[in-house]
Order: C-alpha cells, then sequence, then structure tokens
C-alpha cells in the first residue's frame, strides 16, 4: 500500500528541513478569515452616545427627589401663559362666587330677623333672595325678587299655617351690605293658607273636624259635651271675605243631636229649641204613660191645641186617649214643640220622656252666638310693617284648608 500523501505548508521555493518532525507555528487560514469579517453582536452590545448623555454620565451621583411638589411646579411652570390666566381667573371668579353666596346668606339672615322683630313672630321666617350676582344689586340698592314664607302665624284665635309671599322692586335702604337700614317693597303677592288640620286641632277640644265643601263652604262634624253628655254636632260655615284684613264665616245649619231622642238647634224661630225626634214622638203615642205624662201640661197642651175637654176625656178613658194619640196630626204637633220653653218646670216630665234635667239646663245655656263663636273661622291678618297697604283678594276653599289670596304695595321693613 502507499503510504498517504502530506501536503506541504511551505512555501514551495522554501528548502526541505531533512528532519520529519511536525512544526507548530503556521496559522490557521479559517481564524484569518474570521477576523476580516466584521462581528454581528458589536452594534447590538454597542449603543452610541449622545453628547447630552456623555455630559449627564459624567456628573456626580446625587440621590433622586421623591417629593411630588417640585414635579407639580415644573409641571405648572411648562403651562402657556394663556393657561395659566385662564386658570387664575377661574380661581378668582369661584373665590367671588363664594364671597357673594356669603354675602347672600347674611343678607337673607338680617332680613328675617327684622321681620321677626316687627311682626312679634314666635320664630324667624324664610327669606330668600333671588338674583345673581348679589353683590352687584347691593351695590345698585336694587333687588328683583324676595321670597318670604313665613310658618304658624297667630291670627286671633287660630293660627294661619302659612303665609307667603313674593317682592319685587325692592329697594334698600343703606350704603353698604352692613349698614342696611331697611328695604322698601314696590308690589307684593302672596296667599294664606288655613289649614283644616290646625283648625281641628286649636278648635277640636269638641272633636269637631272641618272639611270643605265647595268654593266657599266648610262642614263641621263631631262631638261637643255637654251636662256630662257627647251630643254629636252638625254645622255650616260659609266662608267670605271681610274687608281688606279680615274673614267672616257664617255659621249656619247648627245643631246638636241628643241621640234618637231629639234634635236641638240654638235660637228662637219656631223650628229651633229643642225638639222631639220622629221616633220618640212614636212612642210617645204609642206608649199610654208617656201620653198622659204630656197631657198633664197645661202648658203643652195649650201649645199643642187640643181642646182641654177632650184632654180630660183621654186622661179618664184610654179609648179617648188611643182615639186622640192616634190622629196623624198628634205626632206631628209633638214634633213641634220646644221642650226648652215648656218642660223647663217639669222634670219628671223629661225623665218620662227620656231626657236628663241637667242636659236641658246646659242646652238652655247654649245659646246659638255661643255655639256659633266656638264654631267660628273667622280671622284678622296681622298688620304688616310699614304704611303700605296690604288687601286680600280671593278667597277660596279647598281640600287642605282655606286659602286666601293677598296683594300689597308700598311696603316698608325695618324702617
Amino acid at each position: 500500500m502507499r503510504s498517504p500523501h502530506r501536503i506541504a505548508t511551505h512555501p514551495p521555493d522554501a528548502p526541505i528541513d531533512d528532519d520529519r518532525t511536525a512544526r507548530t507555528d503556521y496559522s490557521n487560514p479559517y481564524d484569518e478569515l474570521a477576523a476580516l469579517a466584521p462581528n454581528p453582536l458589536e452594534d447590538f452590545l454597542h449603543e452610541e452616545k449622545s453628547d447630552g448623555d456623555t455630559a449627564e454620565a459624567e456628573k456626580p451621583w446625587t440621590p433622586p427627589n421623591h417629593r411630588r411638589g417640585s414635579r407639580r411646579r415644573n409641571r405648572f411652570a411648562g403651562l402657556p401663559l394663556a393657561a395659566k390666566a385662564l386658570v387664575a381667573v377661574l380661581v378668582a371668579a369661584a373665590f367671588l362666587a363664594l364671597g357673594d353666596r356669603w354675602a347672600l346668606l347674611y343678607a337673607e339672615h338680617e332680613a328675617a330677623e327684622k321681620l321677626k322683630d316687627q311682626m312679634n313672630l314666635s320664630a324667624a321666617p324664610e327669606v330668600d333672595i333671588e338674583g345673581f350676582p348679589f353683590l352687584t344689586q347691593v351695590l345698585d340698592k336694587r333687588v328683583d325678587k324676595v321670597k318670604v314664607t313665613v310658618p304658624d302665624v297667630a291670627a286671633d284665635r287660630i293660627s294661619l299655617a302659612k303665609v307667603s309671599a313674593t317682592a319685587t322692586n325692592v329697594t334698600i335702604n343703606g350704603d353698604g351690605l352692613t349698614s342696611v337700614k331697611g328695604a322698601s317693597i314696590g308690589e307684593m303677592n302672596g296667599e294664606v293658607l288655613l289649614s283644616f288640620d290646625d283648625l281641628n286641632r286649636e278648635l277640636g277640644a269638641s272633636q269637631v273636624t272641618f272639611t270643605g265643601r265647595g268654593k266657599d263652604e266648610v262642614l263641621a262634624r263631631g262631638t261637643l259635651p255637654v251636662a256630662g253628655h257627647d251630643l254629636k254636632v252638625r254645622a255650616d260655615a260659609r266662608i267670605q271675605r271681610n274687608g281688606d284684613r279680615g274673614i267672616s264665616t257664617d255659621i249656619g245649619g247648627m245643631s246638636l243631636q241628643l241621640g234618637d231622642l231629639a234634635t236641638y238647634r240654638p235660637g228662637t224661630r219656631e223650628k229651633e229649641g229643642l225638639h222631639l225626634s220622629r221616633k220618640s214622638a212614636d212612642r210617645v203615642a204609642e206608649e199610654t204613660s208617656k201620653a198622659k205624662a204630656l197631657l198633664s201640661v197645661p202648658a203643652i197642651v195649650e201649645r199643642l191645641g187640643v181642646p182641654r175637654g177632650v184632654v180630660r176625656e183621654a186622661l179618664k178613658s184610654d179609648a179617648k186617649l188611643n182615639e186622640l194619640t192616634g190622629s196623624p196630626r198628634f205626632v206631628n204637633d209633638v214634633m213641634s214643640l220646644n221642650l226648652i220653653d215648656v218642660a223647663m218646670g217639669h222634670p219628671e216630665l223629661l225623665k218620662k220622656l227620656g231626657l236628663d234635667p241637667a242636659l236641658l239646663n246646659g242646652l238652655s245655656q247654649l245659646t246659638r252666638p255661643v255655639l256659633a263663636d266656638r264654631l267660628t273661622l273667622a280671622f284678622q291678618l296681622p298688620k304688616l310693617p310699614g304704611a303700605g297697604t296690604v288687601a286680600l283678594r280671593d278667597v277660596t276653599v279647598e281640600k287642605e284648608g282655606i286659602r286666601v289670596r293677598i296683594a300689597g304695595s308700598g311696603i316698608g321693613v325695618g324702617q
């Protein structure tokens, strides 16, 4: 076999060494090629630095500043001049609006206190001054509109649930907010509410309730204590205006029911007084003892218009008595008797008819004016401050109470 041929790595013109030992000082051609090519990771691992980065790198290290204020100041400093001016204007406007509202609340409080003192109110009213801004109105000494609400105003023997009014063209008397002496109201319109709930509470000691019916009528229904007895009361009140400041009530249809025994109507007319009910009159005609007790009183016989001879025969004979009491006219005549007039001196007769003599005495003192006064809804508006004029307008009866419209002009406050 032939031995493999060894390729010489020395130059062809160099002398050949006879020593066959391998040499170790030769260079690898692949390493030379790799040295000629650029390193692909060099651009990735080495980032180019700008002049600013170089200068930043040369600065000495300092600890970081974590306070937020400096960052915010830097941000605000970076805003444009127009934005800074807008922010300043908004802040100033907010402070002006806040000051204007404070001045408004102060003025409303002072006005409420003045009204409370002048009208002798138990509590200060609610005052609402409209319009914005308020300070410009003070400088102009003129307010466009003011709303006032006064709850629980005393008016004679009753209380008005609410008096509300709106004043316009109000002129302020004074040189500034803290030196306001008063105000003059050019025109005022409002309303007064007389609540049925308040009427029932204030006049309801007799357990009488008031309800509206129609446009100008109020019904009174309930019970009234008389001589230890609770009598059912009924009355109708017609509401009407009385002058410029007053409301009057015409009480009519007043009656007190004594169970199913009798009805009392105060007054002196024929149908007024104490009269037996039809049920009681029928019992008198049917029961002999009651009929004889009634016919035994000469004053009653005279009022019935029965001849004395007929009465004498009726008292002696039950047949004649039944003949007399069985006539249709007898029951009607008994119902027309006013027991207040004829039975005061005959308590035994009242007991026979089922009536308490003490009750009859109490009813005799409950005259028409006395009962009407206990049920009246009349009242007078309290005088308003100043020398202006205030007049009542429309009066209407509604579900919740009596509502009255008022109007006025030239009213002064705090003067």
